[in-house]
């Protein structure tokens, strides 16, 4: 038997489960069993648990459907724990380290208790310091085991479940469980206190609680809210059939009744039916109140006199009357300066154009990326909308004939701005852009993530230096409608790095479309527009970028590697477009690409793609041709930037170190072998889930034209896709 269980509900967080998972198992202390709970077996979570259940035995993965809710999902846990102990832990949560010994060693020392309370942490992953909550536990607790009648204001009411451990054997003897419908933490909390005989207290944070920047779904509006009610009629008859004293019925009583008050102060938490809630609260008031019972002082206790008076029209009154003494604070005037903000706040009192689409890449650098092929195929199925492409100055150039651009920073992009129904990004607006009621953001990326991003380069210093304020980037997230994924691993860290309430569209990348819609035609014309001579392999070199480089330093002599390859291999060098300064630095047999504005012509015209870290081998992948990764730096790497994953332990094909072993794979030929097949192969798999032509297709129907997800054209099974054709011969006799 384990000492302890901790059970993980992992439903919406797929995205943070790992992490999770890894504070359970990385404690020093080892004595566990874990136990995640996913909604099913084919939910993105029960992928997640699955991998670590098989190589951990400790792991017990069990399933929950989602309308059983979070109750239920903790009750399954409950169910296939065996420890002496259980802890819960939200799957986008923490175990903080040597939480488990901590909270052992405590268990120790007062043996036998049947709750033992202890702190947490709260710290917004994005940005801020933690910090753990003040007034949650009363700071006169015994030091040792205590009756809950010697400190009676520990109720466990205000406490999350997750901020005690509890002795298995007394919730069996005592049948409890987690009540059914919303606020199940206060009905659980207020019945385990009910019904406990000794508790201790454990002065250490064991979990840290990571808030979601949507804020709790107990704090939205809807008549869920109703339900708090029902969760502390539930407590208050309990302890009324337990025959509480006085003294522990009052502090009990009080400390329900500040949740449920928080709640009846908000009247826009139920758009329909706060008379009602009141009502209600009301009657649960009068009929169990304690004898003697004593208001408290200033407004909370007002409050609480209007609700045992059933004072409705009073009660509304003084929240009124506060909220106006607030918003005349927020209706002062903000001085305007600059003269195109001033035109842009007039244009957007303006009605919204319900035909005008604006799109923008790479931060105006041009006609690229998804949006663009998102913009080709809206005049093709979507031709009644006016599309305008966005581009810094002079880079209208780039702009293929007949589409129609502003420049960024002008009076024309501001306009087209704030009158747009539809906004196509992908990377993200300037901050000053409004995201007006009915307008949809479309946030399309630009890439799979390999290395850490959004919120997650928080705890990398280097990057998180140049990155900014992560509080200002998500406010940006939360313009987003929709956010454009390519495979459900991308899904998933998206949910991580942009927190935000958009939806997911596991459509493909509409930029990848091309890679199975040209002809031999196409990428013999295309080789012809770059230089690459005819017969030679044409092998793409394409390093990322690395933020604790000052400039662009290629990693590798491309010349000594052509020698040493090969005489008919010549090199088509793309450095990130970070250090695209629109020249040309080739030779005979190094051709620099880095200008050309379409990355999926330059893929096409290679024959094999050399790459360390970039997100560029992913899209590359759909073409089924050879990957080698020059992986010189990986440890630096993964040090100063953070990544999702091992490629070293994963790569879409072979890995050289160093450029004697990159050349001789080049030079025997088995970059293109039996064994660098089987690694593309599995990579494919994983990463070309959603690509298979028809991306843009199913984004314009969903987000432009507005058809429901059942009408568009499902996802082609990778087996049956067919990619462009490589002009060279792969493997060289």
């Amino acid at each position: 038997m384990p000492r302890f269980s901790i059970i993980v509900p992992s439903h919406g967080v797929a995205g943070r489960l790992s992490q999770a998972l890894d504070s359970v198992l990385g404690q020093s202390f080892g004595d566990l069993q874990l136990i995640p709970v996913c909604d099913a077996p084919d939910a993105p979570a029960a992928e997640v648990a699955a991998g670590y259940a098989g190589r951990d035995s400790r792991v017990t993965v069990v399933h929950s459907p989602p309308s059983d809710g979070l109750s239920g999902a903790r009750n399954a846990g409950m169910r296939a724990a065996t420890g002496t102990y259980l802890l819960f832990l939200d799957g986008d949560d923490l175990l903080l380290p040597g939480a488990l010994a901590a909270a052992d060693a405590r268990l120790s020392e007062v043996a036998g208790v049947d709750v033992l309370y202890c702190e947490h942490e709260r710290a917004p992953w994005w940005e801020g310091e933690p910090a753990v909550p003040a007034g949650l536990l009363p700071e006169k607790a015994p030091r040792g085991a205590f009756a809950p009648a010697e400190l009676p204001g520990l109720t466990g009411v205000p406490l999350p479940a997750w901020s005690a451990v509890y002795r298995r054997a007394f919730l069996t003897e005592r049948e409890l469980v987690f009540p059914d419908g919303h606020f199940t933490d206060l009905g659980w909390g207020g019945l385990v206190t009910v019904a406990a005989g000794r508790i201790a207290v454990l002065r250490r944070a064991v979990v840290r609680h990571r808030p979601r920047r949507q804020g709790s779904r107990l704090r939205r509006p809807g008549p869920h809210q109703h339900t708090l009610l029902d969760q502390a009629e539930r407590v208050l008859t309990r302890a009324a059939g337990a025959g509480l004293p006085a003294e522990r019925t009052g502090p009990l009583f009080d400390q329900v009744f500040a949740v449920v008050l928080r709640t009846a102060s908000r009247p826009e938490l139920l758009p329909s039916g706060h008379r009602a809630f009141f009502r209600r609260a009301a009657r649960l008031y009068r009929l169990h109140r304690p004898a003697g019972h004593r208001v408290p002082d200033g407004r909370l206790g007002v409050q609480h006199r209007l609700l045992a008076a059933g004072a409705y029209g009073a009660f509304r009154a003084l929240r009124g009357a506060r909220r106006a003494a607030g918003g005349a604070a927020r209706r002062l005037p903000r001085p305007r300066t600059a003269r195109t903000r001033l035109r842009y706040a007039r244009d957007l009192r303006r009605p919204i154009d319900p035909d005008l689409a604006v799109y923008c890449a790479y931060w105006g650098r041009g006609y690229a990326c998804n949006p663009a092929a998102i913009h080709a195929k809206a005049r093709e199925l979507a031709p009644h909308l006016r599309s305008v492409f966005l581009v810094e100055a002079g880079q209208e150039h780039t702009l293929p004939d007949g589409v129609e651009y502003a420049v960024l920073g002008s009076r024309r992009s501001w306009e087209v701005l704030a009158r747009a129904a539809y906004l196509i990004n992908n990377a993200n607006f300037a901050e000053g852009v409004v995201k007006r009621p009915g307008s949809v953001h479309l946030q399309t990326q630009h890439g799979t993530p390999l290395k850490t991003m959004g919120v997650d380069q928080s705890v990398y210093p280097v990057v998180a230096a140049r990155s900014g304020s992560f509080t200002r980037l998500l406010g940006r997230v939360d313009r987003w409608d929709f956010n454009l994924s390519s495979n459900r691993h991308s899904t998933q860290m998206w949910e991580r790095a942009f927190p935000g309430s958009y939806e997911q569209l596991e459509y493909g990348y509409p930029r990848n479309d091309v890679y199975y819609t040209a002809t031999a035609r196409d990428v013999a014309r295309i080789r012809r527009e770059l230089g690459v001579p005819e017969g030679r392999t044409a092998v793409l070199y394409a390093p990322t970028h690395r933020d604790h480089h000052t400039g662009f330093e290629p990693g590798l002599d491309l010349e000594a590697f052509c020698r040493a390859a090969g005489e008919d291999v010549v090199v088509l060098l793309r450095a990130h477009y970070f250090y695209d300064r629109g020249g040309s630095h080739g030779s005979d047999r190094i051709i620099d690409v880095t200008a050309h504005r379409s990355a999926e012509d330059v893929c096409l015209a290679a024959d094999a793609l050399v790459t360390d870290y970039s997100s560029i081998m992913f899209d590359y992948a759909n073409l089924d041709r050879p990957i080698v990764v020059y992986a010189d730096d990986w440890e630096v790497y993964r040090e100063t930037r953070g990544v999702y994953f091992d490629l070293m332990a994963e790569p879409p094909g072979l890995v050289a170190r160093t450029p004697g072993e990159l050349a001789a794979v080049f030079r025997d030929g088995s970059y293109a072998g039996p064994r660098a097949r089987e690694l593309r192969a599995a990579f494919r798999q994983r990463f070309c889930e959603f690509d298979d032509g028809r991306a843009a297709e199913r984004v314009v129907r969903r987000v432009l034209l507005g058809e429901p997800p059942q009408a568009l054209p499902p996802v082609l099974p990778l087996a049956e896709r067919v990619p462009a054709p490589a002009a060279a011969t792969l493997v060289r006799s």
